[in-house]
């Protein structure tokens, strides 16, 4: 099943690196290939990137991915928190198992399959659309999410297992959710994205929203366009008719 939406207007961004579709599944998907080696979860997003589609299920997995993905408990040994102090990220085990605490995570058994796809290759509705962005690109993005429904923009993450973030929060919550690529720890010792790009991944129901108003609105904004002196005036303007229809 192909996506209803039309994405072509993400082309015109020219993205260095494809965006990804994401979807959760537990059924095994047909007509899609299973990706023949282990790997972290995160490092599955670049897979994307330069793959055919492709799925996942536990076989595929070398990290904690299961864990945030509902397929299998945590082991003792990491949700006590005893490996961050021995790589250095925390001081502590009770600062490192904290994070088990709220970490997001889908419930248990409902994923038995992910499928992963270059948005140009998709062959499904996806549950998230993953972009690679440069901040110019991302602040469109950004301004587009928020131009008709006028939503706060946050970010949630921890310096580990960032692919509860990326994956699980914006999925299980409806909230658009990013990061810079290079925070998290396990994207950057496996140098999964160029660092200092912005990661933002957008759940399926905020697509359809994203679409039309990066249809309707003006990318660079009026008063982007103009010198700073010009952008006084405008201003000023723009101020002076208000206030006349305010007091009219």
């Amino acid at each position: 099943m192909t996506s209803k939406l039309d994405f072509s207007i993400l082309k015109k961004f020219n993205f260095e690196i494809p965006p990804v579709g994401v979807k959760f599944l537990l059924n095994k998907p047909k007509g899609l290939s299973k990706l023949k080696k282990e790997m972290a979860f995160c490092e599955m997003l670049g897979e994307a990137q330069k793959s055919p589609p492709f799925y996942v299920n536990r076989e595929n997995f070398s990290c904690m991915g299961p864990v945030i993905l509902g397929m299998e408990e945590a082991d003792p040994i990491f949700a006590s928190g005893q490996v961050g102090p021995k790589d250095g990220i925390y001081k502590e085990a009770r600062a490192n198992r904290r994070i088990y605490n709220y970490i997001p995570k889908m419930a248990k058994g409902t994923v038995r399959y992910v499928t992963f796809s270059p948005l140009d290759k998709m062959p499904f509705e996806p549950d998230l659309l993953i972009i690679a962005a440069t901040p110019p690109q991302a602040e469109i993005l950004l301004r587009a999410y928020c131009y008709t429904s006028g939503k706060m923009i946050t970010t949630k993450s921890t310096p580990v297992l960032l692919c509860a973030w990326l994956y699980a929060y914006p999925f299980l919550s409806g909230e658009l959710n990013y990061t810079v690529t290079g925070l998290g720890f396990g994207m950057k010792t496996h140098k999964v994205v160029p660092e200092g790009l912005i990661l933002l991944s957008f759940p399926y129901d905020a697509l359809p929203m994203l679409i039309e108003n990066l249809k309707d609105m003006e990318w660079v904004p009026p008063l982007h366009r103009l010198s700073d002196e010009e952008k006084k005036d405008q201003l000023q303007r723009t101020v002076e008719e208000l206030r006349k229809e305010y007091e009219s």
